[in-house]
């Protein structure tokens, strides 16, 4: 069965539940039998698991009936899934289901399984699961998910601060986060080198602003350890945790991921001097490695460029928006495929080719004086620490006398 099939099941069986006064459970219980929880699963192998993930549980202390809501869900069967994830016009699903079938899933998985029990009052503990219900039914269900505003993460956190009105929100804001989007995505992915490094090359100045602790709560483990500093009113005149206890159900039976992001300029500074000296190695004694490597590094460099523009202007991914690696990674480099290759047989290279290289040499040195500007937000120096000598390197050869 499709998850929008067991989805559809599950809302009706809550439905039932709700007009059957004789069942006792989460959908009908009154609000003082309802205990709330955040539960917290830590992050997977797989790279889509890499951040981790959670749900709000409600539990009837009547008749113990447990069930879990999480906004992870979607649905491969959605007509146009893929062009419409292309777009970044992703649509997720909120999911109801038994809290021991999803926590089993992910013990199952060696990942962590934390639970936080919530300090609500009874009507705030009826409001939320109202809300959950309401926004479990079919024509509710659907929204349209963005990585780093609108995940299934924020949807829980947004959920709690609503039956709270708006606690959560008023802390969170006043603290700083520890880190930015880019830091976050880039010590998380590190296990998958390659797609840590097409995902930083990907991320415009937008992942590089600076976060306060609401807007770091994107991540699970941010909201878990966040909520820690969240008070609410005890019903006498005082305040109280939020978090009224904490446990682990189940410990990460998985290589965890580093508590800070590794710093890419030195492997890609020496990445790109690495490149530099093969490329003018070959020019001097093996021509056709030349042409070979120069066209692979203007091919690979004009694809990034074409697939950063495309980001930015045809889809909604505006974390990859006014990408400054489009200065150092661009479509341009198409017009010179034929430039190594040229070089390699003795021929100069035309005019319109020059102007390119000339245009891209200008763009690189824009790039580097970008940062020396106030007000400059992306942080892009490892790419430009490799693109640099790359390109000085290629303009170095196409530009030599050949002989």
């Amino acid at each position: 069965m499709t998850k929008a099939g067991r989805l559809l099941l599950t809302a009706l069986a809550l439905f039932c539940c709700a007009i059957l006064p004789a069942h006792a459970g989460v959908a009908d219980t009154p609000g003082e039998n309802l205990e709330i929880s955040l539960i917290t699963y830590g992050p997977g192998d797989i790279y889509w698991e890499r951040f981790g993930h959670d749900a709000i549980e409600l539990r009837d202390t009547a008749s113990g009936e447990e069930v879990d809501f999480n906004y992870g869900v979607f649905n491969f069967d959605e007509k146009n899934f893929f062009f419409n994830f292309a777009r970044g016009q992703m649509h997720y699903l909120i999911d109801a289901e038994p809290t021991t079938d999803e926590e089993n899933f992910y013990v199952q998985a060696g990942r962590s399984v934390t639970k936080q029990k919530l300090n609500l009052t009874s009507q705030q503990a009826a409001a939320l699961r109202d809300f959950l219900l309401w926004n479990l039914r079919p024509e509710n269900a659907t929204y349209n998910y963005d990585y780093y505003v609108d995940n299934c993460t924020t949807r829980v956190r947004d959920a709690l601060d609503r039956a709270l009105d708006g606690v959560i929100k008023a802390r969170l804001t006043k603290l700083p986060g520890g880190m930015t989007y880019r830091q976050q995505t880039v010590r998380l992915m590190s296990a998958q080198p390659w797609l840590m490094l097409i995902l930083d090359l990907g991320l415009g100045p937008y992942a590089d602003q600076p976060l306060n602790a609401w807007q770091e709560s994107f991540l699970p483990e941010e909201l878990q350890k966040n909520l820690r500093s969240v008070a609410v009113a005890d019903g006498h005149g005082g305040a109280q945790p939020l978090v009224q206890n904490e446990a682990l159900l189940s410990p990460n039976r998985l290589a965890a991921p580093p508590s800070t992001p590794p710093d890419l300029r030195i492997p890609l500074a020496i990445a790109g001097l690495v490149f530099a000296a093969l490329i003018i190695a070959t020019w001097r004694y093996a021509r056709l490695a030349y042409a070979l490597l120069g066209s692979v590094f203007l091919l690979a460099t004009g694809l990034a460029g074409l697939v950063m523009l495309i980001l930015w202007t045809l889809t909604a991914h505006h974390s990859a928006w006014a990408n400054a690696n489009l200065l150092l990674f661009n479509p341009l480099a198409f017009a010179l495929l034929r430039a190594p290759w040229r070089a390699r047989s003795n021929i100069i290279s035309p005019r319109f080719a020059n102007y390119v290289l000339l245009l891209q040499l200008i763009a690189l040195l824009f790039a580097l004086l970008m940062h020396l500007l106030p007000g400059v937000v992306q942080q892009n120096q490892p790419w430009i620490m490799f693109a640099l000598p790359c390109w000085l390197a290629l303009a170095w050869s196409l530009r030599q006398k050949q002989v």
